[in-house]
């Protein structure tokens, strides 16, 4: 060896940045897709494909076209919904042309039909996925009661977790309120639907009717109809003035009700809730998961007792399995030829270069990887199992 000191500070270098890259490195289940593409999810109740490729979809797209960097658009109408998707040039500056398409966005709701709601405009990443799941469960508690919980206490919670979503809960019913109101009793106090929505709309809610100046102080004084209990709905007033005062409880049944069951989620036969914890796309699988099963004691307490929280359906663990099985064939692929050389040819020094030569070219394999911004994941940890069988190959 002409050069042993620098041969050796090369060697240390590389074990150290190694090292660094082994720790730092994310760990995903599927290498980083950047997909340039958008999507725009609006819905409108009560039509049908046709009338929401007509009046929604089109319109859309006409102004879609304004948005510079288009490279071209797809889309898809189903009954009540249409989702469109835009799709960019590879060397577009997303963060503007998300701007752009929400402006315009925006602008198109302005031509549709009344009572069009603002779409949901999301940035597609293939890298945001979920990593598990969840589960909230009770022996004493109905799932609306679970879905409540999920949605009020927990998923707040799980938008602090770092590198994850909140997306809503799933399994349970939406809690709604249902009027059911007697349409014989309608045309008895000659009254309309107009007549009971008017009066829902003017008598629950909370409006500013000035100030009140109270010596020195000037307080405000706001009009509060807002009605904390559905029960006090059975009292609000539909019709004043000439006559008898008419209530809702004299023409309908106010009770707690929830949306039309869709979907139900089942955990070891019995109906539960779920939030599918689901990372960033610049988030590390691995260490999402860690820090949501640091949370769970911290979920778990903001529950009433009878309600339990679980972790479910781990895809860490693929990951930390694929990352073991390197290092533990890599270690075989070490060990092993240089049992075979030292015992058939007995030559230390032959030894010592098949033993260090693997590790190292493992090392500067992931150092590669981490200077090039790739991560660990089944991809990259499958072709670095496939290279140990080539280095294990030529060192014997």
């Amino acid at each position: 060896m002409k050069r042993p000191i620098t041969v050796v500070a090369a060697v240390i270098s590389i074990v150290l940045v190694a090292s660094m890259a082994i720790t730092n490195m994310k760990r995903d289940i599927f290498p980083d897709l950047k997909i340039p593409a958008i999507y725009i999810i609006q819905g409108y109740g009560g039509m049908s494909p046709e009338q929401m490729e007509g009046y929604i979809t089109s319109t859309y797209e006409l102004y879609f076209l304004y948005v510079p960097g288009i490279e071209h658009i797809e889309s898809k109408t189903v009954q009540n919904l249409a989702l469109i998707k835009v799709f960019f040039h590879e060397d577009t500056d997303m963060a503007s042309a998300m701007a752009a398409v929400v402006a315009m966005a925006n602008r198109a709701t302005s031509l549709m039909p009344k009572g069009t709601y603002n779409p949901f405009v999301l940035r597609f990443d293939a890298g945001s996925l979920p990593v598990g799941q969840l589960v909230l469960s009770s022996d004493t508690k109905t799932v609306d009661e679970i879905q409540d919980l999920a949605y009020t206490r927990i998923r707040p919670m799980l938008a602090t977790v770092p590198g994850a979503e909140a997306p809503p809960p799933f399994g349970g019913n939406i809690r709604s309120v249902v009027i059911s109101v007697d349409a014989d009793k309608l045309r008895r106090y000659n009254i309309s639907g107009d007549e009971v929505i008017k009066a829902l709309e003017t008598g629950n809610q909370v409006l500013p009717s000035g100030n009140v100046r109270t010596g020195d102080y000037l307080r405000i004084a706001p009009v509060n109809t807002d009605l904390p209990d559905i029960h006090q709905l059975d009292y609000l007033p539909i019709r004043t003035g000439h006559g008898p005062q008419i209530f809702m409880k004299d023409i309908g049944l106010v009770q707690n009700s929830s949306d039309i069951l869709a979907g139900y989620a089942l955990y070891q036969g019995k109906r539960t809730v779920y939030i599918p914890a689901v990372k960033r796309a610049d988030a590390s699988t691995v260490s999402v998961v860690d820090s949501l099963r640091a949370a769970l004691p911290r979920m778990q307490a903001v529950l009433p007792p009878d309600v339990k929280i679980s972790y479910e359906f781990d895809q860490s663990k693929y990951v930390r399995e694929a990352i073991a099985d390197v290092f533990h064939e890599g270690l075989l692929g070490t060990i092993l030829p240089g049992v075979m050389i030292l015992l058939f040819l007995k030559d230390w020094r032959s030894t010592l270069i098949v033993v260090t030569t693997i590790p190292l070219s493992l090392m500067s394999a992931i150092v590669g990887l981490w200077l090039t911004g790739q991560t660990f994941n089944i991809q990259t940890l499958s072709g670095l199992a496939l290279a140990i069988g080539i280095l294990v190959d030529e060192a014997t």
